[in-house]
């Protein structure tokens, strides 16, 4: 197998020309090969392996990697270099959603790893400081033990004097602001909460409208720090094509990042419909009579 790489000049030409095109860019996350090759041949631009999405392949969900039941990065990497880039046929990039706070890794030799095995983009959502609410006390606490979201900017900063595309991300306005403002990710994406639906969603309660309009407001400011800045969105309502479809009609951003709703929510439906079927089946043949 060899796998073909894709290098950071071809993917931001390609991106560039999908803007300048008014064509929507697609970012997906894959759990799986198999996932993976079905959103390249269905046209995502990039393929984002994280914990989170490995570990809603197997029906938990993506909050599951936010405790210590795995290492992150090594879930990621492994992952990516024996899952998903063997499945791919270069149509697609991938993007590696790393730990920037992982205490046994030096990223330098992390990211070094990702160029290695032909992965040209990184993220800072793996998982992200960015999750925690900044008025709990675990945030305080995780802080003052040296997690912090500015590893996370760090990381994106060193990715990119390293050649990488950078995917910046965070949940809130303060994260957004200083990530973009810091790092000057090539992409970035506002996170409007975990998708909702199926058996591992979470409604937090905010409608497409509001996430419309929310997102909107921090595209402008960020516009401001960065102008070039590609911009996507994220989770919370944004379940289904109708919902991404009002994303894209009511906010200027360039694109989406599909997670849950092109990956976990699928396969969530398409299976249990198709097992139904089986598990109905009767027999209703001849009967066999031992001679």
């Amino acid at each position: 197998m060899i796998t073909k790489r894709i290098s950071s000049t071809e993917i931001i030409k390609k991106l560039q020309d999908k803007i300048a095109a008014k064509i929507p860019i697609m970012i997906s996350s894959a759990g799986s090969g198999l996932v993976a090759k079905l959103l390249e041949e269905a046209g995502a631009d990039c393929i984002n392996t994280f914990s989170g999405a490995r570990l809603r392949a197997n029906g938990m969900g993506t909050m599951a990697m936010m405790w210590p039941i795995l290492d992150s990065n090594a879930q990621t990497m492994n992952y990516t270099r024996e899952d998903i880039l063997p499945a791919l046929q270069g149509k697609a990039f991938v993007c590696a959603c790393l730990n920037a706070n992982d205490p046994l890794k030096d990223m330098r030799m992390v990211l070094d790893d990702c160029l290695r095995m032909g992965v040209n983009s990184i993220s800072n959502i793996g998982p992200s400081i960015s999750y925690v609410d900044k008025n709990s006390e675990i945030y305080r606490v995780l802080n003052s033990a040296g997690i912090t979201l500015q590893n996370e900017i760090d990381m994106l900063v060193l990715a990119k004097e390293m050649g990488m595309v950078t995917i910046g991300l965070a949940f809130t306005r303060d994260d957004a602001l200083d990530i973009v403002e810091q790092a000057k990710p090539d992409i970035f994406c506002f996170h409007a909460g975990t998708t909702q639906g199926g058996i591992s969603g979470y409604n937090n309660g905010v409608t497409i409208e509001e996430m419309a309009i929310t997102t909107e407001k921090i595209y402008q400011e960020l516009r401001k720090i960065h102008p070039n800045v590609i911009l996507v969105a994220h989770g919370a309502a944004m379940e289904n094509p109708d919902d991404t479809q009002y994303m894209l009609d009511n906010t200027s951003g360039h694109g989406f990042w599909t997670g849950s709703s092109t990956e976990r929510l699928p396969i969530e439906r398409a299976v249990r419909s198709e097992a139904l079927k089986f598990a109905r089946l009767r027999s209703t043949g001849l009967e066999q009579h031992n001679e």
